[in-house]
């Protein structure tokens, strides 16, 4: 172990059924320092992690930390245990009470609940969020701070626990931009103050603005450890797939199939309008047309498609499929129309996750078909079996719980289940948030090939980039109301802010 390492991490294995997960991984964090971890879905990083902070035990391997001048080795039982030892995890999904007060989830777990000094608690937790210039009070309901604050509050946690090694699991990926700007400037003190960051993010342009260093996994195995200025981002994402960018460069230039101004959409909304978006909007889609909504976040993106796919009640419009009026009231209705819906939160809205990855891929089909006329299993198989091959989706077992895999193929998932019904008119929102660069080029390439295929889609995405390689046309939102459409040339990210501050658009 160098001297300026605080933590590594040696010849790390470890095995599942049917999976070697890690393979002889080095890892090595030093003092003061912001290093990315990065990889694909299922390149290990999560197990990496998860044997550092004792959710799992390592087959194999050694652990060093080196916090005061003396290497010594250790062995991490437990996420307690590892807190103790000065190693601290923020996940995605906030782990606080937001039903106490922030001083509360500040000291929660700390010692005897009837012998707290409440006036003392509060005292010092002012102290704290005045120190990392967290915008909160101590007294405040954590519920009612934006989710940076919260996650703010849970580094404040961890750095007062005189944590050495902090790790933050995809922090940013609901975060918009002022508050990732305010979670950087409290990465950035922490730095200063010798606390080691290890940051796992699926945005490669935070990696190259807040980062020292970057170690890359691919399929349980170390690809490299680099300095962020000895890596450039197509390196890296090269790396990451194992293979070159061809396929990204080839869908920048696909062509998208043109709309026929006399052809008769296949679905049409007048002055549709729901509980959740309450501005009534017109829209329309063609077949084989890819579409989005952009927007800023809170624009109204994902109000709008819920509202296409009666996910929200409808409190206003009418609706035409192929040309003929109908009648959407509720998401089966839109199912048995030949629509398809990917929500934005896979875990709350999209897997259902002590089924397994078979039962997730039938369900949609399933309940069309009506609960009281079950698939047979070996029907259910052989649909499950077509795409999971079809989609790649790596599983040890189609009876494998759907929780168990990765991001990226729970998502995989919840695209075949759609596919398995055969839809004329598939909506995806954000089908590529948290996912791993080379799964984002699959389901990008696949919705190009739906395209081709007759399938209308429309994708939402929080990267504009994606957007415009995928899209033929752009809804532009700002407000919860449609302030603007954008197709052919005027397709630009410039052009896209321009239409959101309600400017005018520049051709080419």
């Amino acid at each position: 172990m160098q001297n300026d390492n605080v933590l590594s991490m040696r010849k790390i294995n470890k095995s599942f059924p049917g999976v070697q997960a890690l393979k002889n991984v080095d890892f090595n964090l030093r003092k003061g320092e912001i290093h990315a971890l990065m990889g694909e879905n299922g390149a290990g990083k999560s197990t990496l992690i998860k044997i550092l902070t004792g959710v799992y035990p390592k087959d194999s391997g050694q652990i060093f930390i080196n916090f005061d001048g003396t290497v010594k080795e250790i062995n991490v039982k437990s996420p307690y245990d590892a807190q103790n030892m000065g190693i601290s995890t923020v996940y995605q999904e906030i782990t606080l009470c937001p039903n106490l007060t922030v001083a509360e989830n500040m000291f929660i777990g700390r010692g005897n609940y009837r012998m707290v000094n409440w006036r003392a608690m509060k005292k010092k937790t002012t102290e704290i969020l005045n120190k990392l210039n967290i915008p909160a009070r101590a007294t405040q309901q954590l519920g009612t701070c934006s989710i940076a604050v919260q996650q703010m509050v849970a580094i404040a946690r961890s750095v007062d626990m005189d944590c050495k090694v902090l790790i933050l699991d995809e922090p940013t990926s609901s975060l918009d931009e002022q508050e990732v700007d305010k979670l950087f400037s409290l990465m950035r003190d922490l730095k200063s103050r010798g606390v080691s960051i290890i940051y796992i993010t699926h945005f490669l342009d935070e990696v190259y603005e807040i980062c020292d260093r970057i170690t890359v996994l691919r399929n349980g195995e170390l690809v490299g450890e680099y300095e962020i200025k000895d890596l450039p981002r197509v390196q890296l994402i090269s790396k990451m797939m194992g293979k070159d960018l061809d396929d990204i460069s080839s869908l920048q230039n696909k062509k998208q199939i043109e709309e026929k101004p006399d052809a008769v959409p296949v679905y049409e909304a007048e002055e549709l309008s729901s509980l959740e978006c309450p501005n009534p909007f017109n829209f329309k889609i063609h077949k084989g047309e890819v579409n989005g909504f952009t927007g800023l976040l809170g624009s109204g993106r994902s109000e709008s498609v819920r509202a296409i796919f009666a996910a929200d009640k409808i409190t206003g419009g009418k609706i035409k499929v192929n040309g003929k009026t109908v009648k959407i009231k509720k998401p089966r209705d839109a199912m048995m129309h030949g629509i398809g819906y990917l929500p934005e939160d896979r875990k709350r809205d999209g897997i259902v996750e002590d089924l397994s990855v078979r039962e997730n891929i039938i369900l949609a089909l399933q309940v069309m078909k009506g609960f009281f006329k079950p698939f047979s299993k070996a029907e259910a198989e052989a649909f499950a079996d077509k795409y999971i091959k079809l989609l790649g989706i790596k599983t040890a077992s189609m009876d494998t719980p759907i929780k168990s895999l990765s991001g990226g193929n729970q998502q995989k998932a919840i695209l075949a289940r759609w596919l398995l019904t055969n839809p004329q008119y598939l909506i995806l929102d954000e089908p590529t948030r948290g996912i791993d660069v080379g799964t984002k080029v699959e389901i990008q390439k696949l919705v190009l090939k739906l395209a081709e295929e007759g399938v209308s889609v429309t994708f939402i995405s929080s990267e504009i980039e994606e957007m415009l390689r995928t899209c033929s046309r752009l809804i532009v939102m700002r407000d919860r109301r449609i302030v603007g459409e954008l197709k052919g040339e005027e397709m630009t990210q410039a052009n896209i802010m321009h239409t959101i501050a309600g400017e005018a658009v520049q051709n080419g």
